[in-house]
């Protein structure tokens, strides 16, 4: 099955990615990199580096384990991203505010919406002082395109000369669809037209650039379990990595040439932890920094953290949905799939499970979208209109739906269990099986199911490829197509302004809507926290680390 884009699924949050064929976790090494051991259990997880005297080092919290620290192998998951993006730069980094801003690339144009111009910073240059060229980024794609490598996540078949597979052939030294001009300066030209959101958000926010002088020596082969990527000595960020273990740290050590200019803080740890630890560490402040979508701080402890006197909390952004895919292969009637939803009070469980911090939408857009239409009010609970539509439908009362839902998400495990009840007094059985996120993906890719859930992030300023996929007829998770919802989204790809666009995604919010292959629970501001002796940390949901190099501790 195609996928024009990197899945963003997250379950505790992988976000930002993941498909059965993303959740193989595909690592350069594995355990503890660079004979870093763990040492030993602590509220801040197995953190392999420790300050030194006068040292600064600051510790990031997550829940989330590492699935490799290879550019070229690793799944598209947001702990990868950054865990990799520390290192080696994308070419451009979503903000804050939802703008790409310039990281490796100073530039990102197009004029036809095929043939993508960018243009790498002048100042940018490697930490053995080499300059960040355009044949690095054209050996990059190269690399990320090998049917050798044969990375699952980052489809690429959307250029010219790549096949429809996604890759190119083995050992190729060029391909159509990537042209160095100069350089500083490469051409991508895609098959066919898509918005210059889409290149950014699909492709140059997640190619990490890496240095064809230091790595163009080896074979595909050797590249994908190359040793050097567990401790890098020539990167083009912030910071290098020094050790890692998959399941319980990652510690890095400044560049102190970085170009953008040499990191305040001289070493930073990302601590993988269980969810219920989060807590203990922020408050002993053995974690400074916890982030929205690599963090799951269980809803219990919100209140808590947000009465710690020594950290400032900052609600992200609401974008991560709680998604509920319908099967509708197996649940063809749309006035059934209309009354799972009336069914249910959706501003009830957020209230209750969320502590309100969050909304209630239909269709994929949240109001973090500036694609968000706010005419489309949300259905609202009606059980006597749901039991009415399954009278219509003339649903067989003893069958049972399978609802498979992400054991690992607590918050949600209680909301389904509210639903199903919700689903009982309308008439509707349904029975909740709980299994880990692995497990879930390999359900989701088949049609085993009638209705599943996860967490999944929306890209707000680009969710036309994960729309596209999910609503890609038979062999998608919802096995829905429809001719009017796919000509409005291949017009977003060549629309001219913002709020053409939004009429465009209103049309598919809309459709959905009615037919409703799916839909949201509740969607999530996730809590986020930040230690009150750091300063400079931008905290929101995206453009977390563009600055991390100016972050510092308080004197």
């Amino acid at each position: 099955m195609k996928k024009f884009f990197m899945k963003k699924v997250s379950g505790r949050k992988i976000t930002g990615l993941v498909l059965a064929a993303a959740m193989t976790l595909i690592a350069a090494g594995c355990g503890a990199a660079d004979g870093g051991t763990a040492a030993g259990d602590t509220a801040q997880g197995n953190a392999a580096e420790s300050a030194a005297p006068g040292e600064k080092i600051v510790n990031i919290g997550i829940t989330d384990s590492l699935g490799g620290i290879n550019p070229l192998t690793i799944d598209q998951t947001w702990v990868n991203k950054y865990a990799v993006g520390l290192q080696f730069l994308p070419l451009v980094e979503l903000d804050g505010e939802l703008n790409f801003q310039p990281m490796l690339a100073d530039s990102v144009t197009t004029e036809d919406n095929r043939n993508f111009i960018v243009h790498i910073d002048e100042n940018a240059t490697w930490s053995d002082g080499t300059p960040v060229t355009a044949e690095d980024v054209e050996y990059t794609f190269l690399r990320l395109a090998s049917p050798v490598i044969a990375n699952p996540t980052l489809m690429l078949y959307a250029f010219e000369g790549v096949n429809d597979d996604g890759f190119v052939e083995e050992g190729a030294e060029s391909v159509e669809g990537v042209k160095v001009l100069d350089d500083k300066t490469v051409q991508f030209t895609t098959k066919y037209p898509i918005a210059l959101t889409t290149f950014e958000n699909t492709y140059a926010f997640y190619i990490h650039t890496l240095p064809k002088h230091i790595l163009g020596q080896y074979s595909e082969a050797e590249l994908s379990t190359l040793d050097w990527f567990n401790h890098p000595d020539v990167v083009s960020g912030p910071y290098r990595v020094t050790a890692y273990d998959v399941d319980h740290y990652i510690s890095y050590t400044a560049n102190e040439q970085y170009w953008k200019g040499a990191p305040k803080i001289g070493k930073l740890n990302f601590n993988i932890l269980d969810s219920s630890q989060i807590y203990a560490g922020l408050q002993s402040g053995e974690i400074d920094v916890t982030h929205h979508t690599m963090t799951a701080i269980p809803q219990e402890d919100y209140e808590n953290i947000e009465a710690l006197e020594n950290v400032n909390v900052v609600y992200g952004s609401p974008v991560t949905n709680q998604s509920v895919f319908i099967q509708t292969a197996n649940i063809p009637d749309e006035r059934v799939r209309q009354a799972l939803v009336y069914a249910i009070d959706r501003n009830q469980i957020l209230e209750q499970l969320m502590k309100g911090h969050g909304e209630v939408v239909d269709g994929f857009l949240s109001s973090a979208s500036p694609f968000y239409d706010a005419d489309i009010e949300p259905m609202p609970y009606d059980p006597e209109k749901a039991k009415a539509l399954l009278a219509e439908a003339g649903w067989d009362g003893s069958r049972t739906l399978r609802f498979y839902v992400n054991s690992g998400d607590g918050t949600f495990v209680n909301a389904a269990q509210a639903m199903a009840a919700q689903w009982a007094a309308v008439g509707i059985k349904t029975e909740i099986q709980t299994v880990d996120l692995a497990s879930l993906m390999t359900i989701a890719g088949t049609t085993d199911y009638d209705l599943f859930a996860v967490q999944y992030t929306y890209a707000p300023v680009d969710p036309y490829p994960d729309i596209a996929w999910l609503l890609g007829g038979e062999g998608s998770w919802t096995g829905y197509g429809d001719d009017e919802i796919n000509e409005a989204l291949a017009s977003t790809q060549t629309a001219g302004s913002i709020d053409e666009m939004k009429g465009f995604y209103s049309i598919v919010d809309k459709k959905v809507q009615e037919e409703v292959p799916m839909f949201s629970a509740y969607i999530i501001s996730a809590q986020g926290a930040v230690n009150k002796r750091l300063t400079g940390v931008n905290a929101n949901v995206y453009g977390f680390f563009i600055n991390v190099h100016e972050w510092d501790i308080a004197e």
